[in-house]
């Protein structure tokens, strides 16, 4: 499972025309699976998510979590982080779960963070065609991948 986490003052995501999931200041989590991900992955990238201190103090140091700034997290489904770029230019995304696989291993993702921050966890739309704006604050992006802990 490999995410990417942007600290954000807001992003939403629309489809259709429509916002179907808007946050203010919190993390934009963009999340790609792989076939071979399991909800071992999952448990590990929220915890590690939910604690990680990259909003600042009143210092201006990096040094408190989202819980702790009482911000909000916007999870979006995206299967190109999986991308194969070895071989020529066009990017290849064998290694993506199909959405048997995905789909609920997505919305375990987003449960087990929903219970994590006690909070609801606003969602883009699996497989949709999704028009994703953010405000990167810093800007602060960070990719973590579950199968390379650093």
């Amino acid at each position: 499972m490999r995410i990417v986490i942007q600290r954000v003052k807001q992003a939403s995501v629309e489809i259709e025309g429509s916002t179907v999931g808007k946050i203010g200041i919190g993390m934009l989590i963009l999340l790609g699976i792989t076939p071979y991900d399991t909800k071992a992955d999952a448990d590990w990238l929220v915890a590690k998510v939910s604690k990680l201190r990259i909003f600042d103090d009143e210092n201006g140091v990096m040094n408190l979590s989202v819980q702790d700034v009482g911000g909000d997290v916007l999870v979006v489904s995206q299967f190109t982080l999986m991308a194969s770029y070895k071989k020529g230019n066009r990017p290849s995304y064998i290694h993506a779960a199909t959405p048997p696989i995905a789909i609920p291993l997505y919305e375990y993702f987003v449960a087990q963070m929903q219970a994590t921050l006690g909070k609801s966890v606003p969602t883009g739309e699996f497989g949709a065609d999704m028009q994703v704006a953010l405000i990167n604050d810093g800007p602060v992006t960070i990719v973590m991948d579950s199968k390379n802990p650093e």
